[in-house]
């Protein structure tokens, strides 16, 4: 294989969490690789895809790896050329697991690269949130870890959370499924009841409060809520149930909806097997195939890297 000029890796994002909704998220131990093979005239992309998305991310008008190159290059009044790229993609399409967020990341930070001057992250991920329309997937994809952040107007404002001891893992069931982010907004109800309302803030304090002070046990009660998740999880089959039932297996600390749905997240302390084994038990149950992993929470987040000749053959 082509060795390439420089890597932009790219990890997977769980938003919402639960009570989160729109404003807390995590990278995950799950990673797309965008790899810059050569430059060309401008206009001019080969694409590669290579694992999900591979049939049908390869046209470049539709990439959004590309669109978000171009819109950067664009914003800052630079050169843009044509690119070679190869993606070797692990992060499922339409999920819930910030494949889209993922891409934007790519595609900035590769339009970065070109710079003279590249710009630090905190400079990019205003541009980053624009195209996105929001923070919650983009904001800890760049920067890693649990994060907790906002916007008003084009100001973002972001906290950074503690990182989880190590025995702590993110189990991620995927249904065959597909939920579109679309589709899962108009599920919402333009109106909630005050009671409603108090009930998810207090669970989203509580989440922030106890990810900072490491008080684990409080999860159960802090990834519920009422503003998204009862409306989201009756979108595709099992979202009931695992939302019922996950939280009471064995080691399990608290289960939600990742991002939009329809893949569903676990933080389980100690061994993972059991809660894995439970979600995608609930997910056949409701006849749906289903596959899980089993993360850790990524504490870097996306970067460029210079690669080896040796790494780049054995990726």
């Amino acid at each position: 294989m082509m060795e390439p000029m420089f890597r932009v890796k790219v990890p997977a994002t769980s938003a919402n969490l639960g009570s989160g909704f729109d404003t807390m998220g995590i990278a995950l131990s799950l990673y797309n690789f965008y790899d810059v093979l050569g430059l060309d005239e401008p206009g001019a992309y080969k694409v590669e895809v290579y694992g999900e998305g591979a049939a049908e991310l390869e046209k470049a008008d539709v990439n959004l790896i590309i669109k978000s190159y171009e819109g950067a290059c664009s914003e800052w009044g630079i050169e843009c050329p044509g690119l070679t790229i190869r993606c070797l993609n692990a992060i499922p399409l339409y999920r819930g697991l910030g494949s889209s967020a993922s891409a934007i990341a790519g595609g900035v930070m590769i339009a970065n690269a070109m710079r003279d001057e590249p710009l630090p992250m905190d400079e990019l991920l205003p541009l980053m949130v624009k195209m996105e329309g929001h923070p919650d997937n983009i904001v800890p994809c760049c920067l890693g870890g649990m994060v907790v952040s906002c916007m008003k107007g084009d100001e973002l404002k972001y906290v950074k959370l503690p990182s989880p001891p190590e025995e702590i893992s993110a189990v991620v069931a995927v249904p065959e499924v597909h939920v579109s982010t679309e589709e899962a907004r108009k599920a919402l109800p333009g109106q909630i009841s005050h009671q409603d309302a108090v009930f998810s803030l207090n669970r989203a304090a509580l989440l922030a409060a106890s990810w900072a002070a490491g008080k684990w046990e409080n999860l159960s009660w802090a990834m519920d809520d009422r503003l998204h998740q009862p409306f989201r999880a009756k979108l595709f089959p099992g979202g009931e149930e695992i939302l019922e039932e996950v939280k009471h297996v064995k080691g399990c600390l608290g289960v939600a909806i990742s991002g939009s749905g329809p893949s569903m997240l676990a933080l389980t302390h100690g061994s993972p097997r059991e809660v894995a084994e439970a979600m995608c038990r609930l997910f056949t149950r409701n006849n749906v195939r289903s596959r899980f992993f089993v993360l850790s929470v990524d504490e870097e987040g996306a970067r460029v890297e210079k690669i080896s000749k040796r790494e780049e053959v054995g990726a």
